[in-house]
Parts: C-alpha cells; structure tokens; sequence
C-alpha cells in the first residue's frame, strides 16, 4: 500500500512500508497453508503470521503521517485541492489498475483467489472504480481491499487539514476518534450506523495518528518516543496474546483503535532517528530497496502466492508446516522479484515522473537513446556517408 506524500524522504519509513509489505506476504503463505482461520491451527512459532492485518494498520497510520508532513511544515496548508487531488491519482492508479487487470488475468485465467468466485463483469467495474469495500463483488485479489479505505481517506485528508488549523492537532485527532467511537457503539443497535462499518472506520482514528504524529515531529519534543510507542503497544499485544486469534479478529475494529496511538508514537519516533539500532536496521540498502517497491508488492503479491500454491505446492504437500515453509521458500521470493518487475514498469516511472508530459519526454528520451546505440552515433559534420 502506498503511503508516500512527496517531499523529502524520511529515514526508515521506506522500510518500515517494505517490511509490512513483506509481512502481509507471509501471512497469506500462513492462510493457505492452515486451515479454520481465524483460528490459529499453525504451529506456535509461526502463530505471529496469522496477523497480517496489522500490516495494514501500519500501512494507513504511515499514509497519514506521509501525506502530512509537507503541510505539518507550511502551516498545515495542502496546496491546493486540485493538485492534491491530481498528485495521489497519479502516484496511486496507475499501479493499482494494472494491478487489477493482472489479478484478473490470473483469475480469469488459472486460478480465482481462495473462497471467491471467478471474477464477473460487476468485479472489472466496482474494483476498477475503487468501491470494493461499498459494494459486494467476487474478489480479484486478496490485498485490493484496502486500496479502496485509503483513496477514501484521501477525501478526508483536506478536513483533517482544516480542523488542524482551527482547533489543533490533537484536537482534531479527539474530534475523528469521538466521531468513529460513536460509530462502533452505535452500529451494533443502528441499522444505518451499522452499514458504515463496511468501510473500516477506524482506520480513520489511524489515519489521524498519522497526521498527529507528522505535528509531534515538527515540535521536536525531548519524549523518548519509542519508548512511549513501546508502552502504547505492550498492553495491547498481551491482550492479543492471552485472548487469542479469534477473540482478536472479531475485534478488529476496537484492537486497531487501541493500536492506533502506539503506530503514531513510533513513525514519529522512527522519523526523528529512533530507536537507532531500528532505524539502522530500516536504513539497510535490502530493507530500504524493498520499501521502494512496496506498494507493488502489497498489489501483486496474493495471485502469485494463490498461483504457486495451487499449481506447485498443493499438489504435493497436504496443509501444514511443510506447505507453509515450500510457500514461504517459492512464493515468498517469486512475489518480491515479481514485484520488483512490475515496480519498474508501473511504479517508479510515475514517482519519478510527476505529470504526463514529464512521463512522456522521458520514454521520448529513453527511446531515442535506444535508437542512436542501434545505429550508432550521428557522422561528423563534413563527413561522408
């Protein structure tokens, strides 16, 4: 998933997002190699695989954080609607509709994604429109889902914005935490509250995390942060621990909430440079090179592992610890070099790249620079053919 905002990289966010993107990876080696989720039926050691979920938690919190950082720094102005509007369309679509159309292929062609029909007509449309979390579809592709949440928080984000510069920033963090507080009490007992829970509310408290966590970066606090992250996040993991899988999973919604302060504290904390031996694991030239392709990563990754586990794995091994360590050997590593593929051709030229003009002079360049090492370089002048 991607969560950049432009501007100047900060250290280790990069591979925080490669190293989620990542996780998410091996959590759907774990589902198709263990059945009953959310039961965890894997052995103990590989138990901490089943919660691929709390990558997208990060992933959201991150976007956030990205996407306010360059405003946190000009008195929380956006820069203008449009333009916001038009930079995350363009950072964002490309990858993703290609994305979709080679989950579909795979579907449509060797293998629909596990519990799912083959993909329909109705799919192409709500998917390729980026309401799959408003309208039910047959799913291309395990991962998608989420894209659809963050594009919806992109509309948001100017609100945020704005509530910032009137009340403040943590203000308007308590504004979007009561709002959708009141949403999941509500939901059990309001039928049209209820609907809204489709549309994971509270990744909006994660979201406002973020844009907090980019106001605590600018005021450059002496709080050790990661300490705070780590207090933050402790309780929470016991609980998740002593309640079990399945008690976490039929509250998700709650458990992101009380996550969501924890996932502020460390981006801030990773931001400012700590704790160090993280963000000098983070800043590793393999960790950072994953984070740079991320969000291909997030895309592409779940038709692969669905592919090899259908055509190579399954056949030969039964469900079980050996399935999962052929998926994790095979699928795992076909997933990244995929990716990495689909990163250059998809990806990193619209990041490079800011608008369609800049795209094009660039392929114009690329080709024609192509041509003279063909043919060689042009005579001198005064020279004979």
């Amino acid at each position: 998933m991607d969560g950049g905002g432009g501007g100047a990289r900060l250290g280790g966010l990069d591979g925080i997002r490669g190293l989620a993107a990542l996780f998410v990876v091996l959590h759907h080696c774990w589902l198709l190699s263990f059945p009953g989720f959310p039961a965890d039926t894997g052995p103990g050691w590989a138990g901490w695989l089943l919660y691929g979920h709390f990558a997208v938690v990060v992933f959201i919190a991150l976007s956030g954080f990205s996407l306010a950082v360059s405003p946190a720094r000009s008195g929380w102005r956006l820069g203008g609607l449009r333009r916001f509007a038009r930079r995350r369309a363009w950072r964002i679509l490309p990858p993703y509709w290609a994305a979709l159309l080679f989950s579909l292929a795979v579907a449509w062609l060797l293998v629909p994604q596990p519990g799912q029909p083959v993909p329909t007509a109705k799919t192409v449309v709500v998917y390729g429109l980026l309401l799959q979390d408003v309208f039910g579809s047959p799913s291309p592709n395990g991962a998608l889902w989420s894209i659809a949440v963050e594009a919806q928080l992109y509309f948001v984000f100017p609100l945020l914005l704005l509530l910032v510069r009137r009340l403040g920033a943590w203000a308007m963090a308590g504004v979007v935490a009561t709002v959708v507080v009141a949403v999941g009490v509500l939901a059990a007992y309001v039928p049209a509250v209820g609907l809204l829970m489709r549309l994971t509310p509270q990744f909006a408290v994660l979201f406002a995390a973020g844009v907090l966590a980019a106001a605590v970066l600018r005021t450059r606090t002496r709080v050790p942060l990661h300490w705070a992250a780590a207090g933050a996040a402790v309780p929470v993991l016991v609980l998740i621990v002593v309640q079990g899988s399945e008690w976490t999973v039929a509250r998700f919604f709650w458990v992101d909430l009380a996550l969501a302060p924890a996932a502020g504290l460390l981006l801030a904390a990773v931001a400012l440079g700590r704790p160090r031996p993280l963000v000098r694991l983070l800043d590793t030239r393999p960790v950072r090179t994953l984070g740079s392709f991320s969000y291909s990563l997030y895309l592409v990754h779940a038709p692969i592992v669905v592919a090899v586990n259908h055509f190579l794995v399954a056949p030969l091994l039964e469900p079980g610890t050996g399935r999962l360590l052929a998926l994790l050997a095979v699928a795992a590593p076909a997933s990244v070099l995929f990716a990495w593929g689909f990163a250059a051709a998809f990806e990193l030229p619209f990041q490079r790249h800011r608008s369609a003009a800049a795209l094009r002079e660039a392929v114009r360049a690329r080709l024609a620079g192509r041509t003279r090492t063909a043919t060689g370089p042009p005579p001198a002048a005064g020279s004979s053919p």
